[in-house]
């Protein structure tokens, strides 16, 4: 079931696309995830979590950039998915944004996938 593209008035620095397959809700988000636009991706993740979908898949393979704002929502998306018996899977992370996740130790704490389907596949 596709939801759509999430908007703002940041529309062009960040769209956020949503979808569920199997049992996974996979969560797309393309531009740029910083303190202006961060929300963009913690709606749609909290209203997945809400929803009772704890299996979170985030195809990073169209994030140009992650700040620590960004990292935040994911780590909090992460606490909550754990919580409910689920998890975060991050896949297709762009090098600019992987050095992020490495720089600050945030790779040990997700399951990383090269692909989107790799991360379904699991």
């Amino acid at each position: 079931m596709d939801r759509g593209t999430v908007g703002s008035a940041n529309r062009g620095r960040l769209r956020v696309e949503v979808r569920t397959e199997g049992q996974s809700e996979v969560v797309t988000p393309a531009g740029e995830l910083d303190h202006h636009t961060a929300e963009l991706l913690r709606a749609p993740l909290e209203d997945a979590l809400d929803q009772g979908r704890a299996r979170l898949v985030v195809d990073c393979s169209h994030l140009e950039f992650c700040d620590s704002t960004g990292l935040n929502v994911l780590l909090g998306a992460r606490l909550r998915a754990e919580a409910a018996g689920g998890g975060v899977h991050l896949a297709g992370m762009l090098p600019v944004v992987a050095r992020v996740f490495e720089i600050t130790g945030a790779e040990a704490v997700f399951t990383v996938h090269d692909t989107v389907e790799a991360a379904l596949a699991e």
